[in-house]
């Protein structure tokens, strides 16, 4: 296997090292593709100096080297890549060393076109577990059993029950199907939820197995000023990011040919649900009213969303 390892650099000057170096322990890892992205701190630097230090690392910049997000910064990696798989890791997380072990064997299998794995997480400070440790806890984030392919695009709609979730971090994809059925692999306009938009999208065109899922391939490092900051700070709102990943969704759905009905009444339901959320009271008690008449569907969809229940009264 021949394999480039794709990680976006924002603000990570402390972090990208370790994330560097967890990556270069595998033989199979045949390059490591840093997009710095104007982070205000030093890691230009630090990228500067493991590109020098290691023949696999490779720096890359936006052209008018301005910060354009983790989206955009996927895409060029995309763009560098020479490998025959693409992995990813976020600049403030790492590698565990069993992190390719089912995608040594899935992928001797050419139907096989992405494999996904579970994840842990790390505190790198007391601080940073005070303030997230409710979001993340001690749990792997991982999907609870094994799905078939066909089931993993409901599955993260959460049209199946209890599916959970797997990360970007523990995701592997032959190049080849993906360069076929999803490039560029994030056109998308958002600044959060941008890993989520895609795994979306992702499930859907392409045949995802399930690898490692009862323990930990990779690790989500935690700290005072990971991007979800944005939403805990009340810079943005998480169910406004929400309304704006729904949206994305279902403007993507409308525009794909022969989209199945049933997912896409789903998609529009959850990104109502959405708005009625961030509604002032009157307009949302006036569409509560409306869907209940014309689509009651829709309101059930918004009691699994915890701002529509706790602004319902």
């Amino acid at each position: 296997m021949k394999i480039s390892v794709i990680t976006p650099v924002y603000n990570a000057e402390k972090y990208v090292t370790q994330a560097v170096e967890s990556a270069l322990q595998f033989h199979e890892v045949f390059e490591i593709i840093l997009i710095e992205d104007q982070s205000p701190d030093k890691a230009l630097e630090v990228c500067k100096n493991l590109a020098e230090k290691y023949e696999r690392v490779k720096l890359f910049q936006h052209a008018d080297h301005g910060n354009h997000g983790a989206g955009a910064s996927r895409n060029l990696g995309l763009e560098k890549a020479t490998g025959d798989f693409i992995a990813f890791l976020d600049a403030d997380d790492y590698y565990l060393p069993n992190r390719f072990e089912a995608e040594k064997e899935f992928f001797k299998n050419p139907e096989v076109e992405g494999v996904y794995g579970a994840i842990g997480v790390h505190y790198y400070s007391e601080k940073a577990k005070e303030q997230y440790f409710k979001i993340f806890g001690d749990r792997l984030t991982t999907v609870y059993k094994k799905h078939a392919p066909k089931d993993v695009f409901r599955g993260q709609l959460g049209m199946l029950g209890s599916f959970g979730l797997f990360s970007i971090d523990a995701l592997t994809i032959r190049k080849s199907a993906l360069e076929k059925k999803l490039f560029p692999m994030m056109k998308t306009h958002l600044r959060l939820h941008q890993d989520t938009e895609f795994l979306f999208r992702l499930s859907f065109y392409l045949d995802l197995y399930p690898g490692i899922l009862d323990e930990a391939v990779a690790i989500r490092g935690v700290h005072e000023s990971n991007r979800i900051t944005q939403v805990d700070s009340g810079k943005i709102k998480p169910s406004i990011s929400k309304v704006l990943l729904w949206e994305e969704i279902k403007k993507w759905a409308e525009r794909e040919e022969n989209f199945p009905n049933e997912e896409f009444l789903h998609i529009q339901r959850m990104h109502r649900s959405f708005q009625i959320a961030n509604s002032p009271l009157l307009e949302k008690w006036g569409m509560i009213t409306k869907y209940l008449l014309v689509d009651f569907r829709s309101i059930r969809s918004g009691l699994y969303n915890i701002n529509f229940r706790k602004n319902l009264f």
